[in-house]
Order: C-alpha cells, then structure tokens, then sequence
C-alpha cells in the first residue's frame, strides 16, 4: 500500500471501531431514558448521538485497539482486491 494511503485508511479504521463502540453502548444501555423521569420523546431522539460522540471520544482516547489491528489487517491486504 502507498504511503499517501495510509492516513485515510487509519481514518477508516477509526472510524469502524467507533461504529463499533457505539453499537456496544447502545446494547449496554448507555444514555438510555429513565422511564420516571426522563426528557420525554427529544431525548430518545438524541440519545444515539450521545452514544455516537461517546464512542468518538472513546476512540480518540486510544479506544480498545480495534482500529489499529483493522488498520494492520486492512494495510497488508494485496491493492488488487
């Protein structure tokens, strides 16, 4: 792989692992709305972007090494494919 590619396909990476991340907190029930008392319909409308920025930040921060692994993977991968 070129190295001008290389940038891009660590974005991507990064990318995939805060999709990932997001869909675990999104099983976990994080920002989840308390049904006694919560904000009512505009809250459950953006609790998935609370958990999308969460796992942005939680990939910024070094994440759990997902992106890094995909990147190592995906760069290895012949160009022909």
């Amino acid at each position: 792989m070129p190295q001008a590619q290389e940038p891009a396909l660590r974005q991507v990476s990064s990318q995939l692992e805060a999709l990932f991340l997001a869909e675990m907190l999104k099983a976990s029930g994080f920002g989840e709305v308390s049904e006694s008392f919560g904000g009512g319909q505009g809250e459950a409308q953006f609790t998935s972007f609370l958990q999308d920025v969460q796992a942005e930040r939680m990939v910024q921060a070094g994440g759990i090494g997902l992106a890094e692994s995909l990147f190592n993977a995906l760069k290895e991968m012949p160009d022909d494919l």
